[in-house]
């Protein structure tokens, strides 16, 4: 008589074990973390500028805005 293991014995009688939250928890992080990465490869192929570019404009931008703001709010206080 060949021993069989636990998979093949649940398997004879048409059964299956049932997961551990462990291992559902890795089987849905598995693809999100794939997506992730995808996503972040197709972003920086995709980007329509580098970096530092970037950063520079977005610096200018919130310091015209910020610029703006302390004109219209100087504008604003001083007629009653």
């Amino acid at each position: 008589m060949s021993y069989l293991n636990k998979e093949e014995l649940l398997a004879k009688l048409g059964l299956e074990t049932k997961p551990s939250v462990g291992q559902a928890i890795l089987s849905a992080l598995g693809p999100f973390g794939i997506g992730l990465l995808v996503g972040a490869g197709v972003a920086l192929l995709l980007a329509p500028k580098s970096g530092r570019e970037l950063r520079g404009s977005i610096r200018s931008k919130i310091g015209r805005e910020a610029g703006d703001g302390a004109s219209k709010g100087s504008e604003s206080h001083g007629t009653i």
